[in-house]
């Protein structure tokens, strides 16, 4: 069974919640784009100055999105 794996973009400031939710836009435009079978993307609110947007990975797919997209960081991801 693969590994699933949160990529994780941050944003700061008082504008980052509204920067990761339309990041999260693009995430999922690229998943269309690249007739990916990836489904789980999000952004989340931390606090008032710093939000994440998200996009859940397989195994095989995690190098292609690290090193086009870069994400900030990833963590394992548990449902």
């Amino acid at each position: 069974m693969s590994r699933k794996i949160k990529m994780i973009w941050d944003f700061r400031g008082p504008s980052g919640a509204k920067t990761a939710e339309h990041h999260e836009i693009h995430l999922k435009e690229y998943i269309d784009i690249e007739k990916l079978p990836l489904k789980v993307t999000g952004f989340e609110i931390k606090n008032e100055m710093h939000a994440i947007a998200f996009m859940v990975v397989t195994d095989e797919h995690m190098i292609q999105i690290r090193d086009i997209l870069k994400p900030h960081r990833a963590e394992l991801y548990e449902e």
